[in-house]
This record gives C-alpha cells, sequence and structure tokens, in this order.
C-alpha cells in the first residue's frame, strides 16, 4: 500500500528520522500534538481499542462519539480516515501525522519515554489529541487475555464497504496476532471474541512475582510503562486461572459477547436469546 506526503511517494525502507527530516511539516504537527495536554475520556460514547484491534466507523454514529487508544510504548496507534476496511484498503495513503519514535520521546536520567501514551479521535469533528481513560472496558481482561496467550480466534464481522469519511482507529503491538475488528458500525454493536486459548503455563508462579519481575519479563518496556501496568497484568493473569478453557466457561456456545450503547451512553450485554 503506497505511503505519501504531500503527494511525495515515500521510501518505507528509510529511517523514520529522515521521514521527518525530508518532510519538516511532519514535524511541526508532532509537537502541536505533543503540546497539547492528555483529556481524561469518561466512557459515556466511548469506543477504547485494546491492543491487536481496531475499529471502524462514521460521523452518523448514534451510539460512538469517541475512539480511542492508550498505553502504547513500544505499540502503535492508527489513525485512518476516508477509508474502506483498513487491512482492505487497496488506495493511496495520506500521512498527515506523525508522532513515533524521536517525535514522541522524552528522556529523564537516561531513560526514554513517550510523551503521548494515548490519543482518541472525535468520531464527528475528526479531532486528535492527546487522552487517557478511566474505562477500558468492557471485557479489558478478557481481550488482554486474548493479547497475553496469542489466543485463536474467529473473526465475527469485517467491515468491508463504508461511507466515505470513515474513521478508523487501530491498536497495534509487536506481536504475531491477527488484528480483529471489535465493532459493526451497521447495527452499531460491540462484539468480543469468540477467543480461545489453552491454560496459561506457570500462571500461579507469575501471580507470585513481584512488581519488578512482573515488569522485566511481561512488558517489552519495563522502564516506561505507566503506573498501572503491573496491575493490569496481574488482573489479566488471574483472569486467565479463573477461565484456563474458554470454550467452556466463555464462550460455550461458540457466539461472540455482544454490547450495545445504553441510554446511558455505557455498554450494556445483549443476551444472545434477544438478537
Amino acid at each position: 500500500m503506497p505511503l505519501l506526503v504531500n503527494g511525495e511517494l515515500i521510501d518505507l525502507a528509510r529511517p523514520t528520522r529522515d521521514l521527518s527530516r525530508a518532510h519538516p511539516q511532519l514535524e511541526e504537527k508532532a509537537k502541536l500534538l505533543r503540546s497539547q495536554p492528555a483529556r481524561v475520556v469518561e466512557p459515556k460514547g466511548l469506543l477504547y481499542v485494546q491492543q491487536r484491534e481496531f475499529a471502524v466507523t462514521t460521523p452518523g454514529d448514534g451510539s460512538v462519539s469517541i475512539l480511542g487508544s492508550d498505553d502504547a510504548t513500544t505499540c502503535h496507534i492508527v489513525v485512518l480516515r476516508h477509508t474502506g476496511a483498513f487491512h482492505l484498503q487497496p488506495d493511496e495513503l495520506h500521512l498527515v501525522t506523525f508522532c513515533v519514535t524521536e517525535l514522541n520521546d522524552r528522556e529523564e536520567k537516561d531513560i526514554h519515554f513517550p510523551i503521548i501514551y494515548g490519543i482518541a479521535v472525535n468520531v464527528k469533528t475528526a479531532e486528535i489529541f492527546p487522552a487517557t481513560f478511566p474505562e477500558k472496558g468492557p471485557d479489558e481482561d478478557l481481550r488482554s487475555a486474548r493479547v497475553l496467550t496469542g489466543a485463536t480466534f474467529k473473526v465475527p464481522f469485517v467491515s468491508c464497504l463504508l461511507p466515505p469519511r470513515a474513521p478508523c482507529l487501530t491498536h497495534t503491538a509487536p506481536l504475531s496476532l491477527q488484528l480483529t475488528n471489535v465493532y459493526d458500525a451497521k447495527t452499531e454493536e460491540l462484539h468480543i471474541g469468540p477467543y480461545f486459548w489453552r491454560p496459561f503455563p506457570y500462571v500461579d508462579f507469575w501471580l507470585e512475582q513481584d512488581d519488578k519481575q512482573i515488569l522485566q519479563n511481561l512488558s517489552t518496556s519495563p522502564l516506561a510503562e505507566p503506573p498501572h501496568f503491573v496491575s493490569h497484568i496481574r488482573s489479566t493473569l488471574t483472569f486467565l486461572k479463573e477461565h484456563p478453557f474458554p470454550s467452556r466457561s466463555l464462550f460455550p456456545d461458540r457466539k461472540p459477547r455482544i454490547y450495545k450503547k445504553n441510554e446511558e451512553g455505557l455498554w450494556e450485554q445483549v443476551c444472545s436469546d434477544k438478537m
């Protein structure tokens, strides 16, 4: 898929530093984004995207007003506009904002940290801004367990035909898992799973380890993780211990868990017998 900046085709083999030097407007855009304080995004109207997920919607969505993702240290968060399905798009991509590597870096005592850990996009206005999210559900532990185990899954829905100006947000991680679409913009439903994994090896051992061991062994960037990283991993490990066989406890019918926004703008699980 060709990548262009101001109509110029980009050599993807070039270092990112060369890209920003050759196109100073990218550095200016990154500086502008970095200068904004992170906003706290509440769960009302939010569709949170976890690692190895993507979601696509339109400005006419009556349920979702904000797409967002965070906790990105060695991960990348990508926002696309005017696009079809993310991984089926045959057309050119025009890079507008590029805030990664040295363009999103601060150094403290010889340790490098991201300046921006998370972003959100306003579905109605297309505004992109740094953000944090107090709630990352629904099914935060389940979705995290899929990434931690490398779970197999069946994609219940993949958007293929979308109207123009459709925002898409994806959170990629340095793993071999395939990206999965978690949102059906036509029905305004969030689909989670079904996911399947084997019992997590030595889960009791990992739950007994101190914070330092968990950071050093279960993080790709142990010195740069946000403060809640260890508690999040412990919660996910506990979930895996409680659900060693998700085909029995979570997805006995091999169907996704489906959520819709209620009148308060919060996700609410839809019973399958009401579908």
